[in-house]
């Protein structure tokens, strides 16, 4: 399983992804975690977090998302111009027209309000990406041993 986590800034959203990603589901060879920076300091941190690969920019985006079978990140990163300016149209449209299951993270930085979502910590909802990350590893498993 591909799972791609995009931050930007400063990457401390993804850092903590990865480590929680990496903390709550052991990896036994059914995932690896790609960190995409908007920036070198995002992926930077991504890395030093556990990512099993790294890259920086716009085109590591639109090669990753389509092959991805997660992709978690801020809301923003399916929103062109958000994250102040560091998502492009052409990264925003990449990763919402991919086929991979999405976990995005009501961020209210962006400009922007999700009507709907509870108001929680950024702990809360880290904690509450990686259930649904160890769900969707867990349920990948099951069906390969079915096959």
């Amino acid at each position: 399983m591909k799972i791609v986590v995009i931050d930007g800034q400063g990457g401390r959203m993804g850092k903590s992804i990865i480590e929680q990603i990496r903390k709550s589901c052991p990896d036994e060879g059914r995932y690896a975690l790609y960190a995409i920076g908007t920036n070198s300091t995002a992926t930077q941190a991504m890395m030093k977090a556990g990512a099993d690969y790294g890259a920086t920019g716009e085109n590591p985006i639109l090669v990753n998302s389509r092959d991805a079978d997660l992709i978690i990140g801020p809301i923003g990163i399916i929103i062109a111009d958000s994250l102040l300016g560091e998502i492009t149209p052409s990264m925003a449209a990449a990763v919402g027209a991919s086929r991979a299951y999405k976990i995005l993270i009501p961020v209210k930085r962006c400009n922007h309000m999700i009507i709907g979502c509870q108001e929680a910590s950024l702990t809360e909802y880290l904690r509450q990406v990686c259930q649904e990350v160890t769900a969707r590893i867990m349920q990948r498993g099951e069906e390969n041993h079915v096959s």
